[in-house]
């Protein structure tokens, strides 16, 4: 066997390995993860979520997600705990522990810390009759039967399901609490993610031109509007009103050449197309790049209440990082 063959099967037996134990954690989420999540959603405080070694950056991601989805959070390392940084802890807060085998040296000197403090406490362990989790007021049961290292050594399929676990803990209580795409916003206010789920159409038309013409414009009246303001098209309205009822694009003005004999008195109103796409300026941005996507066009033309206001373009779209 090469050794291409030899990286794929190993690799297979890591992801099928760490698959199933996550698989398996379905079957330990009891009364007392109920019991960790009631309790969580009670507290005044924070969740402070700590480990050592591996576990301790499987902590600081947790506490990411938790953060990030309306559960305050913050990671404390379990070996500066027992160096200081154990005052960071308040009696109202309620204390997350990660070891995958509840009894390290640094664990058995942080838990009577810990009960000192009377914060509530959770042990996620592997082992369910170790020192942590006997001694704590919630077990978070993460077993696996062994790592994916093939000397059962290294931390692999035991911090994955710890993750997992995490993660199943994180979406409890976003649940729990109603968290919505709106909330979620406000705490991810930076980069693509978080103008998806905030920024608005009206957010971002005001600053493009607004090329427009009445139903009875000229043909170089026309030319002269989508020229000058660079969109590539123009909205048509109803004389004397803002009320739209057509665009003109680029591509309209070439298909006339070829569908009329005579030009000159050709009107807005002959060439347009009619009851164009449009969208609100109340609504996402990001619901705008959906009708482009799907429609194969540039731009949009903005509205309210049917009266035109503007154009988006997919150009804006860019310029934001939503594409």
């Amino acid at each position: 066997m090469n050794i291409v063959n030899n990286i794929v099967l190993s690799a297979k037996k890591v992801l099928h390995a760490e698959s199933e134990a996550i698989g398996r954690l379905a079957d330990f989420i009891d009364e007392s993860f109920v019991g960790c999540v009631e309790a969580i959603l009670k507290i005044k405080g924070r969740v402070v979520v700590t480990g050592i070694g591996k576990s301790a950056n499987i902590a600081s991601k947790i506490v990411a997600t938790l953060n990030s989805t309306g559960t305050p959070a913050l990671f404390m390392h379990a070996a500066d705990a027992i160096h200081g940084d154990l005052g960071m802890i308040q009696a109202e807060d309620f204390v997350i522990c990660i070891s995958k085998s509840g009894n390290t040296p640094e664990i058995k000197v942080l838990v009577p810390l810990l009960k000192r403090k009377g914060s509530q406490l959770a042990a996620m362990v592997s082992s369910t009759d170790s020192y942590l989790a006997t001694s704590a007021d919630f077990i978070l049961n993460a077993n696996v039967e062994r790592e994916a290292c093939p000397n059962n050594l290294a931390p692999t399929t035991s911090t994955t399901a710890a993750l997992a676990l995490g993660d199943a803990l994180a979406v409890c209580l976003l649940e729990a609490r109603g968290f919505s795409s709106t909330d979620f916003a406000k705490l991810h206010p930076g980069g693509s993610l978080g103008k998806r789920l905030y920024l608005q159409v009206g957010d971002i038309y005001l600053q493009n031109q607004a090329p427009v013409v009445e139903e009875n414009a000229s043909l170089k009246e026309i030319i002269i509007e989508i020229s000058s303001k660079r969109l590539g098209a123009t909205a048509v309205v109803k004389e004397n009103s803002k009320e739209l009822i057509g665009i003109i694009t680029d591509g309209d003005l070439r298909r006339m050449l070829t569908n009329f004999d005579s030009i000159e008195r050709i009107k807005a109103a002959d060439i347009m197309t009619p009851s164009p796409l449009t969208i609100e300026p109340e609504q996402y941005a990001a619901e705008a790049l959906a009708i482009m996507q799907e429609k194969s066009i540039t731009q949009l033309i903005v509205t309210k209440s049917g009266n035109f206001e503007g154009f988006v373009h997919l150009h804006d779209l860019l310029k934001e990082g939503l594409v």
